[in-house]
């Protein structure tokens, strides 16, 4: 009777919503009691409604999930609200999600935020395993991850870097108090995938155009990859509260739309007016066709422009960015970058991408880059549509399934002094390389779901550090020993939390 006198004390409005909380609460816990019990994999105690999310807090990074690991063991479970998150650790059930399981946990999880950036899975890295999927895979796949298109990329790759060099050279503060590095990169990365979607490219870093879209790339990765909106994610019910959040997602995402949009029409007109050959064809052309052909509708289009715009441009500058750092702060290595350069090619020779395979050293480098210094160290979230088994668990459906990849490679269990920058780790007998042979160092994910970006990010940020190299001698600016190596994580993203300035003495 005393809570029936508490209800009729309220005003009527809040007596609704308090009656409705109850309902919503009773019935939540009368679904926890009587539901089939599981064989969960272990974890921290889990309370009604909440889960762990009050235990262990939204910052779900790859560094947090490690420490979790050594306690709860090589796969664990954790119950964010009403999401069940399961973290693997080891490289045998990295083997096993990822490839043996490959269907049954092939498909992806969203949350509010990536329904809204990806029109609910219309895109081709987040959608869910099946049909669809596979069809964005294959028509992303000719234009811009084949060996042919490394080929016709190269010369223009070439062009770009030289115009990096060139402007490093022209500007009087790099050989001495030091220049900034990555913005100019950033440029040429722009470049880079611009020239392969549209055939087009940035001539000024202050192109009003340029700036927009980096504007728009930013803020969609910040609001994406921040861990905000996890409360609201994780408790439908404190959804509400995420109102303000989400229509400046949604205000982003139509803007950005409307941006990409513009570059996709202006690039049809130009082929209306003269339609070019297959050989003259870039990578928008041949989507265009496929959406001409009824394969796939004019918003996936727009989407697989989205989709290269976060998923090849920003991650592989972030690896360019922090493989610059180490050659810095590691002037031994830099030098015998060099010198395997100079011997290889001979002095003065700018490396270009046929030569890439006669480099080894610089091979390790790249490589020992991406394993310290992981762009996706908990790779993109993998998802069981339905109850699965994992070593011996219980997966409930619609589990997140995370593969902390960052751990794998930087576990002193599997490697020796991991915290340590060491290109030679690379160099041994044992042939460890980033597409997945071994399930220590997975840069790139491996099976259904690994990225196929692979195939352009390693030939262009082995370019780029070896070109830097031949160069320029690099070094941190005056009164500095090393350059800040510290590290910002999102959701699933790593990126260096200051950009480096360094001093670029050109090489005689």
């Amino acid at each position: 009777m005393g809570l029936l006198a508490f209800v009729s004390s309220l005003p009527p409005a809040e007596a609704i919503l308090f009656s409705l909380f109850v309902v919503v609460v009773v019935s939540i816990l009368a679904l926890h009691l009587f539901k089939p019990k599981l064989h969960l994999p272990p974890g921290p105690v889990a309370v009604p409604i909440f889960g762990n999310w009050l235990q262990v807090g939204d910052d779900l990074n790859h560094e947090n999930l490690s420490e979790m690991a050594k306690k709860y063991g090589e796969v664990f479970l954790l119950r964010m609200g009403q999401r069940n998150l399961v973290v693997v650790s080891s490289p045998e059930l990295a083997k096993e999600v990822l490839h043996t399981q490959g269907v049954e946990f092939g498909s992806r999880t969203r949350n509010v935020v990536f329904d809204i950036f990806t029109g609910k899975g219309q895109d081709m890295v987040f959608t869910v395993y099946g049909d669809h999927w596979r069809k964005m895979r294959r028509i992303m796949t000719v234009p811009f991850f084949t060996n042919k298109v490394v080929q016709q990329s190269r010369p223009f790759w070439d062009e770009e870097i030289n115009a990096v060099i060139k402007d490093i050279k022209a500007d009087p503060d790099a050989a001495n108090t030091g220049y900034v590095v990555r913005r100019r990169l950033q440029t040429l990365m722009y470049n880079n995938m611009f020239r392969m979607m549209f055939n087009r490219r940035f001539d000024k870093e202050d192109d009003p155009l340029f700036l927009e879209l980096k504007r728009l790339n930013g803020e969609r990765s910040r609001l994406a990859q921040s861990f905000e909106y996890n409360y609201g994610d994780f408790i439908p019910l404190l959804r509400p509260f995420l109102r303000n959040y989400l229509k400046k997602c949604q205000k982003v995402k139509d803007d950005r739309l409307n941006l990409l949009k513009s570059f996709v029409e202006e690039r049809q007109r130009i082929t209306d007016v003269k339609p070019p050959s297959n050989d003259e064809k870039c990578a928008i052309d041949h989507i265009l066709d496929a959406h001409k052909n009824g394969e796939i509708t004019y918003d996936n289009v727009l989407y697989i422009v989205e989709n290269i715009n976060v998923a090849a441009i920003e991650t592989t500058l972030w690896t360019i960015e922090w493989g610059l750092a180490e050659i810095v702060n590691n002037p031994d290595i830099q030098e015998k970058m060099r010198d395997e350069l100079n011997s290889v090619l001979g002095p003065g020779v700018p490396v270009t991408e046929p030569d890439l395979p006669n480099l080894p050293y610089l091979h390790c480098v790249v490589k020992e880059a991406m394993r310290l210094h992981m762009a996706i160290p908990l790779l993109v979230p993998h998802m069981n549509l339905k109850q699965a088994k994992l070593a011996g668990y219980d997966i409930p459906a619609e589990s997140k399934i995370l593969v902390n990849a960052w751990w794998l490679a930087n576990n002193p269990e599997w490697w020796d002094k991991p915290e340590v920058f060491n290109p030679d780790r690379f160099a041994g007998a044992e042939k460890i390389e980033a597409n997945g042979n071994d399930f220590r160092f997975l840069p790139f994910g491996v099976g259904r779901r690994s990225c196929p970006g692979i195939i352009l990010a390693i030939p262009i940020v082995s370019l780029v550090l070896g070109r830097l190299v031949q160069a320029f001698e690099l070094s941190p600016p005056p009164g500095q020993k090393k350059v800040d190596t510290t590290g910002h994580g999102g959701q699933f993203s790593l990126r260096i939390a200051n950009h480096s300035v360094v001093v670029c003495k050109p090489v005689n």
